[in-house]
């Protein structure tokens, strides 16, 4: 909407943000934080609206696979959750008025949060109107592997007559591996891995939505320094045309992101859900891809990794030994288990994050 009216209103402001923006001649940097200010607001004051909404349809159910965790988190019971649903709908209003909508790329990123979004909703929905402990690890992983594969098929097509598109690289050393075919099952892996990621990291009130606004503002920037050539030959990365249009998209999740923070910090008053973990989790991984940074979302993400290693590390260990490495996986479980409050074990989580962040940013300019 935003860039049709710039295209009919404004040819002269055209014409001057060519000379500042590279490729792009319809203010990209206003346009994202203009998305990220309405995503914020539209969170903000939807909220109370839905989550009373929610509070009436789907009461959080305290049920985990331990007794004791389920004891700590005993005054989380009937919280209202799947609040992902307005976190979800914030970013898509955001995008729709501030995006490039005939932009592939955040044709796309919307494809990905609705879908991803859908998809945690009926893994939610199943969890708390039946009996069952939401979709199977089967039909949820089979799932995210079909939606996978279509956004990676997708991103192949558009990549692959794109410099350095179907490249992996290094931020230090700038090493290059071509991945040619491969880069279908490579982006697949990132989609689900990463929305495997936040959903695992999401068991504390603030702790997921926390870590998500750091790392979410890491990619407002490579994003945006990817689809601008002049910063992109300067700072030795590839230059993707169109790719600045998914700075919007990320912006306007890092402003819903805020905006829903408001009312799921401690103590929470609702909870994402997988509503909202799968499609934010897909959202930074189809980021990354875009604007081939894909080592630098191990990096900036590290929270995530670490908390999804932590599982990883302690299942795999458990059935060859029969012994627990840590009190709990995820490892904020563990630090809960161990007595600390969940405030000091976010906040810690939330530096950690931010720290990333910057050191991956950071390294852009490490040869």
């Amino acid at each position: 909407m935003l860039v049709w009216m710039i295209n009919w209103f404004g040819p002269i402001l055209r014409q001057t943000e060519l000379h500042l923006s590279g490729t792009s001649h319809v203010f990209v940097t206003a346009r994202a934080a203009l998305a990220s200010v309405a995503a914020f607001v539209m969170a903000l004051g939807l909220g109370p609206w839905v989550i009373r909404w929610l509070k009436r349809r789907f009461p959080e159910r305290i049920d985990s696979a331990s007794k004791r965790l389920n004891e700590i988190q005993a005054s989380k019971q009937s919280t209202p959750t799947m609040g992902g649903l307005f976190l979800v709908g914030a970013i898509v209003a955001a995008t729709l008025i501030c995006g490039d909508l005939s932009n592939r790329y955040v044709q796309l990123a919307l494809a990905s949060a609705i879908g991803f979004g859908a998809l945690g909703a009926a893994d939610d929905w199943i969890k708390l109107k039946t009996q069952r402990n939401g979709l199977s690890v089967r039909q949820k992983l089979a799932g995210q592997v079909i939606l996978a594969a279509a956004i990676a098929a997708f991103l192949y097509w558009e990549q692959r007559t794109v410099p350095g598109g179907l490249e992996l690289r290094t931020p230090i050393g700038n090493h290059v591996l071509w991945l040619g075919a491969g880069f279908l099952a490579w982006s697949m892996l990132i989609l689900v891995g990463t929305s495997n990621a936040v959903n695992l990291t999401d068991g504390l009130d603030g702790l997921a939505g926390g870590c998500t606004v750091f790392a979410g503002s890491a990619f407002v920037a490579l994003t945006y320094l990817a689809g601008h050539k002049t910063m992109a030959d300067y700072l030795g990365i590839p230059f993707i045309s169109g790719c600045g249009e998914l700075s919007i998209v990320i912006g306007a999740l890092v402003g819903a992101m805020l905006g829903f923070l408001w009312f799921n910090c401690y103590p929470a008053q609702v909870f994402m859900g997988d509503a909202g973990s799968l499609p934010i989790g897909a959202l930074l991984g189809l980021a990354a891809l875009v604007c081939r940074q894909e080592v630098l979302l191990a990096v900036i993400g590290g929270i995530f990794v670490i908390e999804t290693l932590s599982v990883v590390m302690q299942v795999g260990w458990y059935k060859l030994t029969g012994k627990r490495i840590i009190a709990c996986s995820p490892l904020h479980n563990h630090y809960l288990f161990r007595g600390q409050h969940e405030i000091k074990i976010v906040v810690r989580f939330w530096i950690g994050s931010a720290v990333l962040a910057i050191i991956g940013v950071a390294s852009l300019k490490i040869r």
